[in-house]
């Protein structure tokens, strides 16, 4: 993706668009799969963690990524749709966590069955995770 186009894909979210900004999008971007922390750190090995830290909460906080807590034990990030608002239950959608190579894709078009919780659960978002092998790696 070019700098121009990243800059407005961040300004459509109101995040101010900065070097490591979009830096950071530009490689979500280019990944098939959802990243960790730790993945921006070994890929961008000039930034600094805080940094790469705070870039990942605002784009959480604006809508620009969603959080998946999935069975690798740490949380990964995947890019939002352009229209999606990050609201539950609405996006709430499958994600598949690799055992093999322990990447986790986001599968933003298949959704989640609807439940019904007792009432005096409320809800604020949803995470649903389906474990096994992708098509990459060898059975």
């Amino acid at each position: 993706m070019t700098t121009t186009t990243a800059e407005q894909r961040l300004r459509t979210r109101d995040i101010q668009p900065t070097a490591m900004r979009i830096r950071v999008l530009n490689f979500m971007i280019e990944n098939k799969s959802a990243v960790s922390l730790t993945d921006l750190e070994e890929h961008l090995s000039r930034a600094d963690r805080t940094t790469l830290y705070r870039t990942l909460k605002t784009f959480l906080e604006h809508g620009m990524v969603h959080q998946i807590n999935d069975a690798s034990g740490t949380a990964k990030y995947a890019l939002c749709s352009e229209n999606c608002t990050c609201s539950y239950p609405d996006d709430v959608h499958l994600h598949f966590y690799c055992n093999s190579c322990e990447q986790t894709y986001c599968f933003p078009h298949l959704g989640i069955p609807k439940y019904d919780l007792p009432e005096s659960f409320i809800p604020s978002h949803g995470n649903f995770v389906v474990t096994g092998q992708c098509p990459s790696c060898p059975s």
